[in-house]
Parts: structure tokens; C-alpha cells; sequence
């Protein structure tokens, strides 16, 4: 069976992270050797900062309660850049927490940046500040954190492209949650953006494209309407 996987050839237009559940379908199937899934596993996870994960597989794969110390320095690596992504971002971390502050927010943007920027001393750079942190919750694994703060950083920013980045970011979350509903909302909404996007050039286009085609299919073969929606979006000239 292991000469019909297509891993290899889908991974290149996927996040790293959406890799992992193809790997472990992998390892379920038992399709390859249970030594080569871990080892991949744990060259994927090097690129990310999900390190407690990697900690683990190492043990498991080599069958020792010792880590490496490049891991064990990595590690503290990641917390302490978390920690001050989080200090960063506090007074906004605090605003979107913050029930009765976030219904202040209006759909006018520039009101609620100047709004913030009056009532809670919070501006561009706080707002910045949550994106990375939402970034770095995202690579450590934390992809309910990340996705509710890049939601709140897509209701504030005016920066299309971060905004577009962030999009992309709350799609892959949603998909890791499996929250395919949600996902499917979020991968129209980027199919718009994508549509009506200025891009620099074509071939940066026809590779949103390529890569939305392939982030679908997770959606599209798990949601309760998956069939209906593969067969319209690929019957769609631009998608075909």
C-alpha cells in the first residue's frame, strides 16, 4: 500500500503542522517502518517549537528517558521567548479577555484603534505584538490559543497582508482542531481574499490557489457536506 501514499507529493503546499495528522495516519496504517514515522516526526517538529513533543518522540524512539541538550537548550529557548511575545502583548492579551472591553469594539477599524489607543493605551505595536504572539502560540502547538488571537488581531489590524497571514494561520488551526465547520468558513474567506487579492505577480496567485486546493481537501473529507463542496470548488475554472 505504501507505493499509493502521496504524502510526499502534498506535503510541499502544506504548513508543517498539517503534515503531522498525515503522519499519523501513516503510523496507524502501519504503512512504513514505526522507526521512520518517529524519526520523521522529529525532523518536522525541529522546524517548529513544539520541543516537549519532540522530547517525547525522541524517548519513545530510542527508548530512554534522556533528551539531547540541544533539545533540553531549545526548550528554554522557546519559553523564554514566549514569555516576553507574552509581556509584549499584555495590555491587548488583557483588552481581548476583557469581556465588556471587547464590546466597545465597532466594524470601523480606525474607530477602534483610535479607541484603543485613548481609553487602554494600546497601539500599532501592542497590536503587532499579538500577531507574533499568536504566531508563536501556533508553532508551539497551542492552536486554540492561536486561533483566537489571530482572530482578535484580523478584527484590528489594517495591515492587509499581515491580515492575510493571519488568515491563513486561524484556517490551519481550525483544521488541526478538526472544527471543520468553522474551517470551511474560514477557507471561503480566504478564497475571496485570494480572488480579489492583488497579487505580484501570476504565479503567486496560481500558488494560493494550489495551496488553498490542498488545505481543502482535510476540510472537504471530513465535513459532513465534503463531497458537494470538492466537486464545486474543482469544477470551478480556476480551480480545475
Amino acid at each position: 500500500m505504501a507505493k499509493y501514499d502521496l504524502t510526499q507529493r502534498i506535503a510541499p503546499n502544506l504548513d508543517r503542522h498539517l503534515v503531522f495528522p498525515l503522519l499519523e495516519f501513516l503510523q496507524e496504517r502501519q504503512l512504513y517502518p514505526e522507526e521512520q514515522i518517529l524519526k520523521s516526526k522529529i525532523e518536522l517538529l525541529n522546524k517548529t517549537n513544539m520541543v516537549d513533543y519532540a522530547m517525547d518522540i525522541h524517548k519513545s524512539l530510542y527508548r530512554t528517558d534522556d533528551v539531547p541538550q540541544d533539545m533540553v537548550e531549545r526548550r528554554a529557548e522557546v519559553v523564554a521567548r514566549l514569555k516576553a511575545l507574552e509581556e509584549a502583548a499584555a495590555p491587548l492579551l488583557a483588552f481581548v479577555q476583557n469581556a465588556n472591553a471587547v464590546q466597545e469594539l465597532r466594524t470601523d477599524k480606525h474607530y477602534n484603534l483610535q479607541m484603543l489607543h485613548d481609553r487602554y493605551q494600546i497601539g500599532p505595536e501592542q497590536i503587532d505584538a499579538l500577531y507574533q504572539y499568536a504566531k508563536f502560540q501556533f508553532e508551539c502547538g497551542n492552536y486554540s490559543g492561536a486561533a483566537d488571537y489571530l482572530y482578535q488581531y484580523r478584527a484590528l489590524s489594517t495591515n492587509s497582508e499581515r491580515s492575510h497571514s493571519a488568515l491563513w494561520g486561524k484556517l490551519a488551526a481550525e483544521i488541526l482542531m478538526q472544527n471543520w465547520d468553522i474551517a470551511f468558513e474560514e477557507h471561503n474567506r480566504l478564497k475571496e481574499i485570494i480572488e480579489s487579492k492583488s497579487f505580484s505577480s501570476p504565479l503567486n496567485l496560481v500558488q494560493s490557489r494550489i495551496w488553498l486546493m490542498h488545505w481543502s481537501l482535510f476540510i472537504f473529507f471530513n465535513h459532513d457536506n465534503g463531497r458537494t463542496h470538492i466537486i464545486d470548488l474543482f469544477n470551478q475554472e480556476k480551480y480545475a
